[in-house]
């Protein structure tokens, strides 16, 4: 029978659940194993709970369900083989109000079919219960949270030492308890770190990399495995090479942990270690000296045209929890999206992440955005998680208009809540008129904000969205009254009715030329 699909949770052992001293929780049947866990904790009074059940729970009942002649037919063993058979970690009966003692053919079908059977007294309610599983979670969950944090942290200044590819090996090693393996393209095993397992073991990591070596379309990138008491991960990296993982156990927060040391070995093996790699770091060093753009430019190898791209994390302030139900409580989120979260800056990680996805290792997290340069033929498509602007195709030596390029797309998007925005490139009315007299215009036109950053960038927003407050507040963070409050003092400031078309779209344009 295949594994059952146990809840996305943090698994929580029964022995901490037994442990609890509040609860009073005593086990009376079924395997006493310190490695059982539960996932969840579900309460029915079904006389078939199958259907109802994911795997992994703690079902709690109070035997409201037990007919009175239960004892004397096979109804307690049909009962626990249908929880079994639906993946049930164990089994909480309840002694009030309906039962005053645990019936004795639920014990013996529980021990029959090594379901653990825990009474639950009369003082203590089911969903006390279930809070304390909650809360087990919720430390479990902040443990691995932490435990992963960490291991970011400690890979990222592996990668920084002079022996990047050896140090993140060591490091993931020491994090994951095993042992890792870096496999070359043509499947030599080019590196290691950690304990070394038995000869089989690694013949049968060398196995498991061949399964996600990239060979055509539905190739996966990464797989698992276990043999001999150890746990095998391997993880395809974008340059030919695999990872591979050895542990004695799989534990919560490993997959992450080897995701990003995938990332990063990944970086570390590509095309910086190459020719172009060499010479776009070069182009770097010869900018930092003071370099032009016309200069740099044939560093950067036989690339044609490049686009710029830049990205911001998704907003994740205003959008509804899954599986909330609740009318009054879709009320009060709708009434938070007039003030949202601001999105949070991204960090090292998650911009080289993002880089490696786009096919660039030419990354940098500026501010609550990431910039990136990316070749011409890498078409950037949606990221789950981020919102991009993209310019046009540009060579070298223009890669400073197409930053601003990318910026305004940026906001465009961002403003609309799209996932992604290209620069328009087709003829626009900045075309007819000189780029001098524009920015001269513009700069007359705008000078009263000029001190004011946030009310020209509130009042941009504000025309690219027709004037809609609700979507300039979800778009700039803020409470609808504040952009109010900002589009009165831009009106004010330039002595300008902005419910006139025209006005608005010499604004705009002025806006744009900035």
């Amino acid at each position: 029978m295949p594994d059952p699909a146990v809840p996305p949770t943090p698994p929580v052992p029964l022995a901490a659940l037994l442990a609890r001293e509040d609860l009073a929780l005593r086990q009376i049947a079924g395997p006493s194993d310190p490695s059982l866990v539960v996932h969840w904790a579900h309460t029915s009074e079904m006389a078939d709970p199958y259907p109802y059940l994911l795997g992994g729970e703690l079902l709690l009942t109070a035997g409201v369900h037990i007919p009175d002649a239960a004892g004397s037919g096979t109804y307690f063993d049909d009962y626990v083989s249908r929880i079994v058979a639906a993946g049930g970690a164990a089994l909480g009966f309840g002694l009030a109000p309906v039962h005053d003692t645990v019936p004795r053919a639920l014990v013996a079908a529980c021990e029959a079919y090594e379901l653990p059977l825990i009474e639950v007294p009369p003082g203590t309610t089911f969903s006390a219960v279930a809070r304390a599983v909650w809360q087990l979670m919720a430390q479990a969950r902040l443990a691995e949270l932490r435990r992963v944090t960490e291991a970011q942290q400690s890979l990222a200044a592996a990668a920084a030492r002079p022996d990047p590819v050896p140090s993140v090996l060591r490091q993931l090693a020491q994090r994951v308890g095993g042992w890792t393996a870096l496999y070359g393209p043509e499947g030599a095993e080019t590196a290691s770190a950690g304990r070394e397992p038995e000869a089989p073991v690694r013949g049968s990591l060398a196995e498991l990399t061949e399964v996600v070596r990239p060979s055509g379309p539905g190739t996966p990138t990464s797989a698992t495995h276990a043999t001999a008491g150890t746990h095998l991960a391997a993880y395809t990296l974008s340059t030919g090479f695999v990872l591979g993982v050895a542990t004695p156990a799989r534990e919560p927060g490993d997959h992450t942990i080897a995701s990003v040391a995938a990332v990063l070995l990944t970086l570390l093996t590509g095309e910086q270690h190459s020719g172009s790699g060499a010479a776009r770091t070069s182009a770097l060093v010869r900018l930092l000296l003071g370099g032009t753009a016309e200069e740099v430019a044939p560093l950067l190898g036989k690339v044609d045209d490049w686009l710029v791209v830049h990205a911001c994390p998704n907003d994740q302030g205003d959008r509804p929890t899954p599986g909330a139900q609740d009318p009054a409580d879709m009320r009060l989120r709708r009434g938070a999206r007039q003030a949202p979260t601001p999105p949070q800056p991204p960090d090292l990680l998650a911009a080289t992440a993002l880089g490696a996805s786009l096919g660039s290792a030419l990354v940098d997290p500026v501010g609550d955005i990431v910039q990136l340069l990316v070749t011409a033929d890498r078409q950037p498509a949606p990221h789950p998680g981020w919102t991009l602007g993209v310019s046009a195709p540009v060579p070298a030596r223009q890669l400073p208009a197409a930053a601003a390029q990318a910026a305004r797309a940026l906001a465009r998007a961002r403003a609309t809540r799209t996932p992604l925005v290209r620069h328009s490139t087709r003829p626009a009315l900045d075309d007819l008129i000189p780029a001098e007299e524009a920015h001269a215009h513009a700069r007359a036109l705008l000078g009263p904000l000029a001190e004011h950053p946030a009310l020209a960038d509130t009042l941009r927003t504000w025309l690219s969205l027709h004037g809609s407050w609700d979507r300039t507040a979800v778009a700039l963070a803020v409470h609808r009254n504040t952009v109010r409050q900002r589009i009165a003092r831009c009106a004010a400031l330039l002595e300008a009715e902005l419910d006139d078309p025209d006005v608005r779209m010499e604004l705009w344009f002025a806006l744009r030329q900035e």
